[in-house]
């Protein structure tokens, strides 16, 4: 292992801390800087040990003098790309995707102690066209590029990545493509969308099949990747496939299949809507977009070539996200809340949706 010194971005989030955090147990190495541009909560500053924090917005060139001054020679940037659940907050992470990225690798190109770059990446960067074979390897071009969403943000990442790899051909790149991340401490979008209680809204004519990675499954791949020597593009995702419906079920949701067109209509109306004691709670239409068209990655380069076998299957990481959730209310209140969203989609429903 020639990792002695590592520098490990978002480090407020579950991957980050915990990455930084178990990195800093590691005999051979000597030093963890854990950076992020917020203060981590008690629960983060377990998570990161004897890791040391230094807040640091990698957006701002002073990132370079952080990576000089501790002479950092790995770089993980466990941040990019990670989802953001409102549009203030997507602006942000927009931000720090495509500058932050920018700047980061900006600042490593010019270290020269910097001798191995892992980034997160996720399985988005293959687009979502119904057109996409039905199993996706690393060499596995898009039909079209995403245009917009954390998507985009990756594909232009991985983009700098392969510009940068040409500038310091010296430097080890390790590049992780995550299916979706799921699991008991993670809270993004999709963790949102299958919490939704009593009824998940779902593309009518849709059930595709999905792929999920275990929160700590994710965690082990990234250390791997830091400490090892291999140097590439990876598939990450547990083994076998659910559908969609199948996964809204086994979280103890009702699946309610809903016309394209009235998805938005009907996200909306949801945000305020209640029905008695419960509170239906808003989706966002391009979350349910997201999973219209499904993707299934071939993960048999992380297993041959990586010797990584993951603990979890995608079942067996949602039942464990699932155990963590609520449980529903009674019967006759989701039975009111079906025939609520029936109603809004059929005969008038449009209208009375807009009403609420």
């Amino acid at each position: 292992m020639s990792v002695s010194v590592v520098l490990v971005t978002g480090a407020t989030r579950f991957l980050g801390s915990e990455l930084a955090g178990r990195l800093a147990g590691e005999p051979g190495v000597d030093q963890v800087i854990a950076v992020d541009a917020a203060n981590p909560d008690p629960a983060t500053v377990s998570r990161l040990g004897d890791a040391r924090f230094v807040r640091a917005d990698i957006r701002n060139p002073l990132i370079a003098k952080v990576i000089e001054t501790s002479g950092a020679d790995t770089v993980v940037h466990a941040s990019a790309s990670a989802p953001a659940g409102s549009a203030s907050a997507r602006v942000l992470a927009k931000e720090m995707n495509v500058l932050g990225t920018m700047q980061l690798l900006a600042a490593c190109q010019v270290a020269p102690t910097v001798k191995n770059l892992v980034v997160r990446s996720t399985a988005a960067v293959y687009g979502g066209s119904p057109r996409d074979p039905a199993v996706f390897t690393e060499e596995t071009e898009p039909h079209a590029l995403p245009s917009s969403g954390p998507a985009r943000d990756a594909a232009d990442i991985e983009g700098y990545l392969r510009g940068f790899s040409r500038r310091r051909p010296d430097v080890r790149v390790a590049v992780a493509r995550f299916a979706e991340i799921i699991g008991p401490s993670v809270r993004t979008p999709l963790t949102r969308y299958f919490s939704l209680t009593p009824t998940v809204p779902m593309l009518f004519g849709r059930d595709a099949r999905v792929q999920f990675v275990h929160e700590q499954d994710a965690v082990e791949v990234m250390y791997r990747l830091t400490v090892g020597d291999w140097a590439g593009v990876v598939n990450v995702a547990g083994a076998g496939t659910m559908t969609v419906a199948q996964a809204i079920r086994r979280a103890g949701r009702v699946p309610v299949p809903l016309p394209g067109p009235v998805i938005g209509t009907v996200g909306r109306a949801l945000r305020a809507v209640s029905i008695g004691e419960l509170r239906l709670g808003g989706f966002s239409p391009e979350q349910v977009q997201l999973l219209a068209n499904g993707r299934s990655l071939d993960t048999s380069r992380l297993r041959d070539e990586l010797g990584i076998q993951l603990r979890y299957s995608t079942e067996e990481a949602f039942a464990d996200f699932a155990a963590t959730l609520p449980p529903v209310p009674g019967t006759d209140r989701v039975r009111a809340a079906e025939h609520w969203l029936l109603n809004a989609v059929g005969a008038g429903g449009t209208e009375r949706s807009g009403q609420q």
